[in-house]
């Protein structure tokens, strides 16, 4: 019991970590390209190297941070025909998720995009990009998890990570975020009817207005 808890403290160190340096991929902090010294990330975080090297292999199996032979780790940076090709994999993936949705979709799947959109309203208004971030991946999500397949809603989210850093500069750009507010609106008014091709040509438009 002692030696799970332990455990458990362990990864919640490395996760934490793993998440403040996401975030300053996500917003721009650490620009692409960036080495990602192990001996400057001990000194930020007061963290040992074994808790950093869990860290930065989190972050590798997102793809946001690669790690090349004799060069250590350092921030994914992609070139425009990379991003192009990611794209077109987000979005062949999301039209499949969108129209493999049962509609009208379960009351609770409803019940939670609702609680998640104005969660995202409410950071908007206060300007808190960050919650606006993470409610929006949160309600994108869990639409795509009522398609039921999980092993389509990993490859979305493995493609969702790896254009965080494009995805993400117009995050605290207040008219984008403002028009995905509405798109999410609309998104739970299709859930409440029977239309999957409109919904399908919605998750179409929203991919490629997003990068």
């Amino acid at each position: 019991m002692v030696v799970d808890e332990l455990h458990r403290a362990e990864a919640n160190v490395a996760e934490d970590i793993a998440k403040e340096l996401g975030e300053d991929i996500i917003f721009g902090r650490l620009a692409p390209g960036t080495r990602l010294v192990e001996d400057h990330l001990i000194a930020r975080f007061g963290a040992t190297r074994h808790f950093i090297r869990q860290a930065l292999h989190q972050l590798e199996r997102t793809g946001i941070v690669v790690r090349e032979k004799n060069k250590g780790s350092a921030v994914r940076s992609l070139t425009p025909r990379e991003v192009r090709q990611i794209y077109e994999v987000r979005e062949l993936l999301q039209r499949q998720a969108a129209l493999r949705i049962p509609l009208p979709a379960p009351a609770p799947v409803i019940a939670e995009l609702e609680r998640l959109h104005e969660q995202y309203l409410r950071h908007l208004k206060a300007r808190r990009f960050r919650g606006v971030h993470e409610a929006n991946d949160a309600f994108h999500l869990t639409l795509f998890a009522a398609c039921e397949n999980p092993y389509l809603v990993e490859s979305i989210k493995h493609y969702m990570w790896l254009s965080l850093p494009v995805r993400a500069k117009k995050t605290a750009d207040v008219a984008h975020a403002t028009a995905a507010a509405r798109d999410h609106h609309v998104m739970i008014q299709l859930l409440k009817g029977r239309d999957s091709w409109a919904l399908a040509q919605l998750w179409r438009r929203a991919t490629i207005c997003s990068g």
